[in-house]
């Protein structure tokens, strides 16, 4: 169950990230809330995730699927 919330918070992750560079500093409207809540069920899902998985390796994949994303 870990590694499915562990998969989702990596898919935000990219989510988030792409949004923010939309975003453009937080000042366009509709990419700034999807950011925020993006990032925060990215977070979330990595906390629940890391309750069955060592910290390390959830770090690593959750951060290691934000620099495979296209940009």
């Amino acid at each position: 169950m870990g590694w499915m919330f562990l998969l989702v918070a990596g898919l935000l992750e990219i989510v988030w990230a792409s949004m923010m560079k939309l975003s453009q500093g937080f000042t366009r409207g509709w990419p700034t809330p999807v950011t925020l809540l993006a990032m925060l069920a990215s977070f979330a899902a990595l906390s629940i995730a890391m309750r069955s998985l060592p910290l390390g390796t959830a770090y690593a994949v959750w951060t290691a699927s934000a620099r495979s994303a296209p940009s």
